[in-house]
């Protein structure tokens, strides 16, 4: 019985080695100050499942679209990341995840050939593209991390509270749960504002080339025991 009872002590204790460091074993990169990896730290120690998101099996994409009069000189644009980190609590439905937006990709030609874009902009404009998207819309340097907090509603609906450039919204989100070796995949959709998290979009001569407000969101996240 004592071997037993010291068995979930001992995951949690190895769950936490692995998860307590600074830095994201997957990514690469160090986690925000704010995010509760606590928490998990400490229902793993306790012997409750803890998944962690596999990164490079996973993908978060944005579709921006173009606005205005002038809209045809413009491009719509893909952002991506795969560079999407946190954990699954099994147990009680809870997620958090945390996005670095420093490593957000622009125009990945495979990525904008899936969301039915036809033209691919030049490796300038492209350049242009994510310089003003980090500073000028997203204000990485203030707001480095887009934070992501999930809580499951039933087989096919998430709530989810998304904090971007210092402000949090929520949101209903429908999902695919699907149960696969070592873990769980999810996949879903939604769309939100700019506007909702403080963001005015882009916007040059005068409106008549701009970005629309909304943007559109996809998300695949594998999640897997270590």
């Amino acid at each position: 019985m004592q071997a037993a009872l010291q068995i979930p002590g001992l995951i949690g204790l190895l769950f936490i080695a692995s998860a307590a460091g600074a830095t994201d074993a997957k990514t690469g990169t160090a986690a925000p100050s704010d995010f509760p990896a606590a928490y998990y730290l400490k229902l793993a120690a306790h012997g409750k499942s803890i998944l962690r998101v596999d990164s490079p099996h996973s993908l978060v994409t944005i579709e921006v679209h173009r606005a205005g009069m002038l809209s045809g000189l413009g491009h719509d644009h893909v952002v991506a990341s795969r560079d999407v980190a946190g954990y699954v609590s099994v147990s009680t439905g809870v997620s958090d995840l945390y996005v670095p937006l420093n490593s957000l990709v622009v125009d990945d030609p495979g990525l904008r050939t899936a969301a039915g874009m036809n033209t691919q902009p030049s490796q300038k404009d492209i350049a242009g593209t994510r310089r003003n998207m980090l500073t000028r819309t997203l204000d990485a340097a203030h707001f480095p991390f887009a934070l992501i907090h999930i809580a499951r509603k039933d087989d096919s609906r998430l709530k989810v509270a998304i904090t971007l450039h210092g402000i949090t919204r929520n949101y209903a989100v429908d999902a695919r749960f699907e149960n696969v070796t070592g873990g769980i995949s999810v996949a879903g959709s939604m769309s939100f504002r700019q506007s909702d998290f403080g963001i005015t979009p882009l916007a040059v001569l005068g409106g008549a080339l701009k970005v629309q407000d909304r943007v559109d969101l996809r998300f695949a996240i594998l999640a897997q025991r270590n």
